[in-house]
């Protein structure tokens, strides 16, 4: 197995495309830092009127905290379209190529490949993962400085102490990590069904858009059934810059997001195991 995965690790970032994720998440993060450099201060003077009538705010306030968390709220929504990039041509690429067929005269049964394929393809997720906290947060800290954080919603404002927020970080970017698996597992399943990966990375990236846009347009029909819809949940990594934290909301939320995960990959377990491979 362990053979295996590192075969399918090298298969990943042997791909070019598999870099242009990294590169674009280095691109988005720069661009937003360099325009925070240029205005940032105007930005949160804007921003902040209601504040700064009723209150006397010092200190550092354009810190790399809030410009961390404001990269955050632009990537989070877009990595997932990135993931399914690699995810969704697990399997699907395999048929393409006509290898799935030598691929599973080897040892090792189909429930494992696509186990092993699923566990490629969350180590690909993590590190995506982990390279946006160091552009988004770490690089943020070396440009901006530390500091309080003042969260700004539409109605309030949360107040976090310097002292307070790395943790809060480190659990956000756990929560994101969770909630790609839930994309890496969708866009599996949708490789198990194509012979090209084309078409599983297309229906990937339309149902993510389809079901962000459902989680966000107020209507009462969709308040229905945005609670069963995986991409409601996925930003519940935010709950971890309320204060008091949700931890209620935020547990259900990672439920759903692991109900989702699993539900999926054991159906693509499931149908994989009695497809007829013609390639």
């Amino acid at each position: 197995m362990i053979k295996l995965l590192s075969l399918e690790l090298y298969k990943i970032f042997k791909r070019p495309r598999t870099f242009i994720s990294f590169g674009l998440v280095t691109a988005i993060a720069l661009v937003i830092q360099l325009a925070m450099t240029a205005g940032g201060k105007d930005f949160l003077s804007f921003g902040m009127q209601g504040i700064t009538e009723q209150f006397d705010v010092n200190g550092n306030i354009l810190n790399g905290y809030l410009v961390a968390y404001l990269i955050l709220q632009s990537l989070l929504i877009h990595i997932p379209l990135l993931i399914a990039l690699v995810a969704g041509d697990t399997l699907a690429g395999e048929a393409n190529m006509g290898t799935l067929r030598l691929v599973l005269t080897r040892p090792v049964s189909r429930s494992e490949l696509v186990l092993v394929k699923f566990m490629a393809s969350i180590i690909y997720s993590l590190l995506l993962i982990i390279w946006l906290a160091a552009v988004a947060l770490l690089l943020s800290i070396v440009l901006f400085g530390t500091g309080d954080m003042i969260n700004m919603k539409s109605e309030t404002f949360i107040l976090l102490l310097k002292n307070d927020i790395p943790w809060r970080y480190f659990a956000a970017f756990g929560f994101a990590s969770l909630a790609m698996s839930s994309i890496v597992s969708l866009a599996m399943f949708l490789s198990a069904f194509a012979e090209n990966a084309i078409g599983p990375i297309v229906a990937t990236m339309g149902i993510v858009v389809v079901l962000t846009i459902l989680s966000n347009l107020e209507l009462p029909l969709f308040n229905l059934i945005k609670p069963y819809l995986f991409t409601t949940h996925m930003i519940g990594w935010k709950g971890f810059f309320d204060d008091p934290v949700p931890y209620a909301a935020i547990t259900r939320s990672a439920g759903v997001l692991l109900s989702y995960t699993a539900g999926l990959l054991l159906a693509t377990i499931l149908y994989f195991n009695k497809k007829d491979i013609q390639s």
